[in-house]
């Protein structure tokens, strides 16, 4: 699609009709390596509140969505190893997990579904946004990222673009000339991160600027086909091998180190019989899965799916 025609599209509302229809897919329910610069984040200050102003971006050139969805697992095993997965789930594929956590679902034992439920797939989301305000990293405002946000976030588009009320006029949060800019406003809630708060400005063009400098900033944005690849997932038997590590089912494959990972979450390190011998004075698997993930959900600052994700990754990180 040419520039040209995303502003016909726009004009149209050929752009809000087709976002809308995807929204009701998603709604419809349904059977990484180190930092990348590419990606945003916002920063909280010392009380835990965070601020800032970013614009979701349209679609990049030649793809059809301004989002990317990924379904992964992030749960630590009896013997401390990590699974931090995407999800096969993502591309239509059976996933090692998600067959482990139907077999101890259907099993009818509570101890088996706590289990399940901690190792539950978590749904995130990707999308291109222009930095206009950015009060911790003022460097990074005028420029393209990417942008990785949960459910909570992704409700507020929706939100937007189905509104709930007969007054409210519709929003493609996604548009250059009729969107809005996201208020990005987090505070800390009981220790949790709270994004109510957040909310689209008044719609209009982005900044105010030409469809020049508009061409030029979405000739910036990234490809969000890539996270949906399958050719760019793990396959079904390299994870089921890693499934089978962390669970205490198969020795370590003897393997060089890969150095462009950066952790054992992601395959790298010295597994061995030591990494996963479970002492006999340490709780079941069942009451420790119980217990961890009671305690990491109460101890992590995040009310999202996928601020808990990035918790549960850190947690890996320092074991």
């Amino acid at each position: 699609m040419s520039f040209a025609s995303l502003k016909k599209a726009s004009a149209a509302g050929n752009s809000l009709a087709k976002l809308t229809r995807e929204i009701e897919k998603i709604n419809q329910p349904s059977g990484g390596a180190g930092p990348d610069e590419r990606l945003w984040k916002p920063e909280m200050d010392k009380s835990g509140n965070g601020y800032a102003v970013i614009r979701f971006l349209p679609a990049p050139d030649g793809e059809e969505m301004p989002w990317a969805k990924i379904w992964s697992h992030a749960f630590k095993g009896p013997g401390g190893q990590w699974y931090i997965e995407n999800s096969l789930t993502t591309v239509g594929k059976d996933d090692p997990v998600a067959e482990l956590n139907r077999q101890l679902w259907n099993s009818g034992r509570d101890s088996d579904k706590e289990v399940a439920r901690a190792q539950k797939r978590k749904l995130s989301y990707y999308s291109n946004i222009y930095v206009v305000s950015d009060p911790a990293h003022p460097e990074n405002e005028g420029k393209v990222f990417l942008y990785k946000y949960g459910k909570k976030i992704f409700d507020k588009i929706v939100e937007a673009m189905q509104p709930a009320f007969a007054d409210e006029t519709p929003l493609d949060p996604f548009n250059f000339w009729t969107g809005a800019n996201f208020k990005l406003k987090i505070r800390k809630v009981d220790g949790y991160w709270n994004y109510d708060k957040s909310e689209f400005a008044s719609p209009g063009v982005l900044e105010d600027f030409s469809d020049d400098r508009l061409e030029a900033i979405w000739k910036d944005a990234y490809s969000l086909a890539e996270f949906e690849d399958a050719k760019n997932f793990k396959t079904y038997e390299q994870l089921k091998q890693r499934l089978d590590l962390v669970l205490g089912k198969a020795p370590a494959p003897a393997r060089p180190v890969d150095e462009s990972l950066e952790d054992e979450s992601e395959g790298r390190g010295d597994f061995n019989a030591a990494d996963i011998t479970v002492s006999p004075s340490k709780p079941s698997w069942g009451e420790e899965v119980s217990n961890f993930r009671e305690k990491a959900v109460a101890a992590s600052p995040v009310d999202d799916e996928e601020d808990a994700m990035s918790y549960f990754a850190k947690l890996a990180e320092e074991d």
